[in-house]
């Protein structure tokens, strides 16, 4: 089996967006896989839930104020911020025969080989999450303490690395995610304040990173090992997006 790569971002938030469509094109019309992973620009991507609560609006100021751009994205559930360098974003499509079956399977390999990517890099972590973590939900990767630490501070102490989300269309799904490779005030700061406008828990100390886990500080070899790790030593054929 193929799997097509896209790599680079063009420029512009909704140039790069539009290439999920893409993605889900390219499994849907070639019966093959096709993966993207990359920086995407800065932005504070709100999901649907959160345009329907008080404080969306002054959420979306408190954004804007802090140089992140606010979008609503299709996919995924509560709002997570990209500063455009130390966060990376995947998208891994798959044609479907039946949409109501595959699920958890799509979602456990992604974990799977998501899990394998960032111990590549050297980091320690598993699957779950803290308390207050942003976008919660339970297809996430956590960052694991030093082992001389007990194992309930393990669980109390290890920071969210990364969350998966899912969408599912008639002839595909787009298996999708971000990954902190770094956390930085900036990022602590502007999700801390958006959290709080729209009423919903966020710990600055919650937010992890594969840095910080024990892996590596550059994005591109994270960005590799995604890559490769989805690839899993198939046929692949790449496409490169130019800016």
């Amino acid at each position: 089996m193929t799997v097509h790569v896209v790599r680079g971002c063009p420029d512009g938030i909704e140039a790069d967006r539009e290439l999920a469509g893409r993605l889900r094109e390219i499994a849907a019309e070639r019966q093959e896989p096709a993966v993207r992973v990359w920086r995407p620009p800065r932005q504070l991507a709100f999901g649907r839930r959160d345009a329907n609560e008080s404080g969306y609006g002054t959420a979306r100021e408190a954004a804007h104020n802090r140089g992140f751009p606010p979008v609503e994205r299709r996919v995924g559930g509560r709002a997570v911020a990209y500063d455009g360098d130390t966060t990376v974003a995947f998208a891994y499509a798959v044609p479907l025969s039946d949409p109501r079956r595959g699920l958890s399977k799509r979602y456990d390999r992604a974990i799977h080989r998501l899990h394998n990517a960032l111990e590549a890099t050297g980091a320690s972590v598993s699957r779950g999450e803290p308390p207050g973590a942003f976008c919660p939900g339970d297809h996430s990767l956590r960052a694991v303490p030093d082992g001389q630490v007990s194992d309930q501070k393990r669980r109390e102490n290890g920071g969210k690395v990364a969350g998966i989300a899912q969408r599912i269309g008639t002839d595909s799904a787009l298996v999708s995610g971000v990954v902190v490779v770094e956390d930085t005030t900036e990022l602590r700061e502007v999700l801390t304040a958006v959290y709080d406008r729209l009423e919903l828990p966020f710990d600055p100390d919650s937010l992890g990173s594969v840095a910080a886990a024990g892996g590596s500080h550059d994005p591109n070899v994270v960005i590799g090992e995604i890559e490769s790790a989805f690839v899993d030593g198939r046929h692949c054929v790449v496409e490169r997006v130019e800016r």
